[in-house]
């Protein structure tokens, strides 16, 4: 299935008083790779959401296995793991960029619903959204 690496670079926001990046602020990136994910797909969240798709999160998590720190510059990697009824989850990797160290691995579980957060199959609702994440 489909795959898409994004670089961001740590700033100081995103650092803990012990000079290493916050925990959450992975999350947050997990999202960034699946936002460009999707984008580069040619599906990005604005247009699934005007076709009436939203993806919330019901599920995550994350091994933190060496820490970023202040002006690290991050590759994103994320792909799409598995669709399976009304969900689907994909996992990610981020690495340092120069050195490829692998810092976090992770997933997150979405559910697939419509604007009033109930559960649609794609298949059936918006074939060419359902095709480009199967590709």
């Amino acid at each position: 299935m489909s795959e898409n690496k994004t670089t961001v670079r740590a700033i100081y926001a995103d650092t803990d008083a012990m000079g290493v990046v916050y925990h959450t602020n992975y999350i947050k990136w997990f999202e960034v790779g699946r936002s460009e994910l999707l984008r580069s797909m040619g599906y990005p969240y604005a247009r699934m959401e005007e076709e009436g798709v939203m993806l919330p999160v019901v599920e995550c998590s994350c091994r933190y296995i060496l820490p970023a720190v202040y002006d690290d510059l991050l590759e994103i990697t994320a792909r799409i793991a598995e669709m399976r009824g009304v969900t689907i989850t994909l996992n990610y990797e981020i690495r340092r960029k120069y050195t490829d160290e692998l810092l976090v691995t992770g997933w997150t579980k979405h559910a697939i619903t419509d604007l009033k957060f109930r559960p649609i199959r794609l298949r059936n609702s918006n074939r060419e959204l359902y095709d480009s994440l199967m590709k």
